[in-house]
């Protein structure tokens, strides 16, 4: 497998602040935030399956624009894997002829330029040899991770996720695990912010880290633009086995 980041912000602005989104090879996006917007058209025509952590705005919206742009030269329909609260909630809230058009429909019933799979925790999705893992995630709306397993090597990403126990059962039971990518939305002095957001900081973050029995590389995502530093500052000063590091646009990971 072979992941690279196109947003991994919290936030917009300047020349490296994407939303949240992540290529696996050629065909797959784990969420579709802002930074779906730097592939050209012909990467954007080869994604076939976008799985979403789920419903919040900087993890959805490019959703509309992938398939407005290239349904048409598609032969067939791209596919949304969420959970069925985060489907409706697409249905309901974006693909609803009010914000853009459904394109469950769109050219017809029969060939449509979209489609949804509903998925449970602990549902794994296999796609020629790689495994994809929704894993349990605590935020203000129903939300999962996922587990990216090549065969030789795991990646965990956490999605949006506060304080989460059963996120770490289930991490601790990958013998191949390699990465961790896990959210940290707020400093610390917005502890109170982050704890009614359903977000981490880099206090609650350590405690999180804690759980994790396996070794693994650490990267942080999703920091408010105008605190990466001072979060960063206060993540170093953590006791942890592994020092975290911050996610950047373009990395790649191969495993």
């Amino acid at each position: 497998m072979r992941l690279r980041v196109l947003g991994c912000s919290g936030g917009i602005g300047g020349t490296q602040n994407r939303t949240t989104s992540l290529l696996l090879d050629q065909d797959i996006l784990i969420d579709a935030g802002t930074g779906v917007g730097d592939l050209s058209l012909a990467e954007l025509a080869l994604v076939d399956h976008i799985f979403v952590t789920h419903s919040h705005l900087d993890h959805v919206n490019s959703i509309a624009f992938i398939v407005d742009s290239v349904g048409a030269i598609r032969h067939r329909p791209i596919t949304i894997y969420a959970l069925g609260a985060t489907i409706n909630s697409l249905k309901k809230n974006l693909f609803n002829w009010e914000i853009w058009p459904d394109f469950t429909t769109i050219p017809s019933l029969e060939k449509p330029w979209l489609r949804y799979q509903e998925i449970t925790v602990g549902d794994v999705v296999t796609l020629n040899d790689r495994k994809i893992t929704a894993l349990p995630a605590v935020h203000t709306v129903p939300a999962v991770g996922y587990q990216l397993d090549s065969g030789r090597a795991s990646l965990v990403f956490s999605g949006d996720t506060g304080p989460n126990d059963d996120l770490w059962v289930a991490v601790n039971q990958i013998t191949n695990l390699r990465f961790v990518i896990i959210e940290t939305a707020f400093s610390n002095k917005d502890q109170a912010l982050a704890t009614a957001s359903q977000h981490l900081c880099p206090a609650t973050l350590g405690i999180e880290l804690a759980k994790l029995k396996q070794p693994a590389e650490i990267y942080i995502t999703h920091l408010k633009p105008i605190e990466v530093e001072l979060t960063m500052l206060e993540i170093e000063e953590l006791s942890t086995t592994t020092p975290p590091r911050l996610l950047e646009n373009n990395q790649l990971f191969e495993f």
